[in-house]
């Protein structure tokens, strides 16, 4: 229950943050800039990483993953509509069915990162890795076809809302 916060190696989060910019498909100079110190924030085995001192990164099922607050990144990923019956149930963890989802803008293949979001508003609800890719989820009735990684309400969310 303790809360540990650390700057990491600058080449440590140089490396780490040029994988993540090349996963997202964007470079590594439009979404840091030049040097960046990136600091570890943990608690409770959650993992957040911070950018210029905001939260940038989330740790999570063994994947580095954008921050729902970090509208750069979360933007420009590949979205998964889903109805509004779905979203109780997708923030609280629950991986998206495929009977909850609308629509799909832009393509991807499986593994790749996606952002959930709700019809009615177009909130970012969750990121999640793509278990089909855009083709065979915007045709599947049935079955899991995101997994939730991070969403609004989990551990590291509350984590970054108590940060200062």
């Amino acid at each position: 229950m303790r809360l540990r916060r650390y700057f990491i190696r600058r080449r440590e989060g140089r490396r780490l943050l040029e994988s993540f910019a090349r996963e997202v498909g964007l470079s590594f100079e439009t979404l840091f800039g030049g040097k960046v110190a990136v600091e570890v924030v943990e608690e409770d085995g959650v993992r957040v990483y911070l950018v210029g001192g905001e939260a940038r990164l989330v740790e999570a099922g063994g994947r580095v993953v954008p921050a729902l607050t970090y509208a750069e990144v979360v933007d420009a990923l590949p979205r998964v509509v889903v109805d509004m019956g779905a979203v109780p149930h997708i923030t609280n963890g629950a991986d998206v069915m495929a009977p909850g989802v609308v629509r799909v803008d832009g393509s991807f293949e499986p593994e790749s990162l996606v952002v959930v979001v709700d019809e009615r508003h177009g909130k970012a609800i969750a990121v999640g890795s793509a278990l089909l890719s855009s083709e065979d989820l915007a045709k599947a009735k049935r079955g899991k076809v995101v997994k939730n990684l991070h969403y609004v309400g989990d551990r590291a969310w509350k984590l970054m809302k108590r940060l200062p």
